[in-house]
């Protein structure tokens, strides 16, 4: 029985000491396992994992459009507050996709990505011919780029317009604000400025999105210093970019927009924006989760387009207006154009009161990026910015009328996007549930150890009390009987010596 017990015990002990070495070596290897799948599935080599994502992204992503139409134009003209109305969203269906891909000897590879958009009639709330009140851009911009010309030429503009019928609000479609439309305005204001208008042919918002790259990008692959995989290097050629007053707002910093390097920290994360002519910081939020993958959200700071006097590292942006609003002329054919977060969110309520009809809330007007942290890909996001045209009365120009000077928001858009479907399922298997699973077997195995090597001590603990017992009584028993046969020698009778004579005879 006891030596049963003793081979359970090394038995019990052998499986304990075995779990306790596995544990041990996964709590010591496993993070370095799923750090090296981790590096090696998400640089841009074209036999990772992300590669394919990187390239051709499989993400879903939709760009949502929302006009303001201007509900009392003439009683603007006349000096009263703009009342505007939010129409849409028009929504289209956006496709990525790079091409010119070229990697160099330096760790970096090249490329340029261009956009595609279709619209989507079914997620929209109208149609690309529903027409809607707008500022005449054209105008109402090149009065404000000439204030500060002669008043002749002022004068000359003015007639022009009379004569071209032009007013200072118009009543186009969807379609034509978005993609253009042919307006001699664009020939007359070249003749009369030279250059003020660099432009021929149609005009339209986003006349020069759709079927166009964004320039060319240089970023780091990552294959030497996986740190620096995805940041940008440079931008059509250039490390720093001259649209800004100082240093600091020119650089180009960050990556693309689209990736991060791994394992990320809950800090912040920069991008360079092509169409923000910038680069954005963005600050963490919150931790939290999307179908199961953990997540860092990251959103926008107040000081994103605050002023320089809220924010002197923004004096480069400027001049200024009140914070909440960016001045994009420099970029932006010197056009009085204002970028911001939607319906003026988190701006000074001087821009949100100078405009009727505006609601700015967190919920449907913050701009957000869901990371997962251990790879730097996105997983959820959503960038929400708002064009905006300065107006006001021009002297000399005659169709401004007595405009109020004020930021009027003519549009804001939404690009988002999400992992779903198989993409999802097989980044959750690789990169989550494979770690998680060695990162809980670990503890499985420690945990199981523990009461195996316990086990095996207390059997071989009762197995050795039991062999000592039985020896100690064996040995009680010996000296019990030598006890007890001396006695009884000594108690028998003397024997009579004629008996032992009578004996011997």
């Amino acid at each position: 029985m006891a030596a049963a017990r003793r081979r359970v015990a090394v038995g019990l002990g052998l499986a304990g000491a075995v779990l306790a070495a596995l544990g041990i070596c996964l709590l010591a290897v496993g993070p370095l396992i799923v750090k090296e799948q981790v590096v090696k599935n998400v640089r841009i080599d074209p036999h990772s994992i992300a590669f394919g994502m990187w390239k051709d992204i499989p993400v879903p992503f939709y760009f949502s459009v929302h006009f303001f139409e201007v509900k009392n134009p003439q009683e603007v003209l006349q000096g009263a507050k703009p009342v505007v109305n939010q129409r849409g969203p028009y929504v289209y269906r956006e496709f990525r996709y790079k091409t010119n891909i070229t990697f160099h000897d330096n760790d970096t590879v090249s490329f340029l990505e261009y956009r595609q958009l279709f619209f989507r009639p079914d997620l929209s709330a109208g149609r690309e011919e529903d027409y809607i009140v707008v500022p005449n851009i054209l105008l109402m911009g090149a009065a404000v780029m000439m204030e500060n010309l002669p008043n002749f030429v002022k004068l000359l503009l003015s007639g022009a317009l009379a004569g071209l019928k032009q007013e200072a609000f118009m009543n186009r479609t969807v379609g034509e604000i978005m993609w253009g439309y042919e307006d001699p305005l664009v020939e007359t204001l070249n003749v009369l400025v030279p250059g003020l208008m660099p432009f021929k042919g149609k005009f339209g918002l986003f006349v020069e999105f759709n079927n166009s790259n964004s320039g060319l990008f240089t970023v780091f692959t990552g294959m030497k210093d996986i740190s620096r995989v995805h940041m940008v290097d440079s931008w059509n050629g250039l490390r720093k970019v001259n649209y800004w007053r100082t240093s600091e707002c020119n650089m180009i910093n960050g990556t693309a927009g689209e990736m991060w390097p791994p394992f990320m920290t809950p800090t912040s994360l920069e991008f360079y924006s092509p169409d923000a002519c910038r680069s954005m910081k963005l600050v963490y939020e919150q931790s939290g989760e999307f179908e199961g993958v953990p997540t860092y959200r990251f959103v926008a700071p107040k000081t994103l387009f605050a002023n320089s006097t809220d924010y002197p590292p923004n004096e480069g942006f400027c001049p200024c207006l009140q914070s909440g609003v960016q001045n994009v002329s420099s970029c932006r054919l010197n056009a009085p154009v204002f970028l911001s977060h939607p319906h003026f969110y988190n701006a000074d309520p001087f821009l949100v009161n100078a405009v009727d009809g505006l609601h700015p809330n967190k919920e449907q007007h913050a701009l957000f990026l869901d990371m997962h942290p251990m790879t730097g890909i996105p997983m959820n996001c959503s960038i929400k910015l708002q064009l905006n045209l300065y107006i006001k009365q021009v002297a000399g120009i005659i169709q401004t009328g007595k405009t109020k000077p004020v930021v009027l928001p003519l549009l804001w858009f939404a690009e988002s996007g999400s992992i779903e479907g198989s993409v999802l399922r097989q980044f959750y298997t690789n990169l989550v549930l494979i770690p998680s699973v060695l990162n809980y077997l670990q503890y499985i195995f420690l945990g199981l150890s523990i009461p195996l090597i316990i086990t095996a001590v207390v059997l071989m603990a009762t197995s050795k009390e039991k062999c000592s017992l039985f020896w100690s009584s064996n040995k009680k028993n010996s000296d019990t009987n030598k006890a007890n046969q001396a006695p009884s020698a000594k108690n028998l009778p003397p024997v009579k010596g004629t008996v032992l004579r009578e004996a011997r005879l």
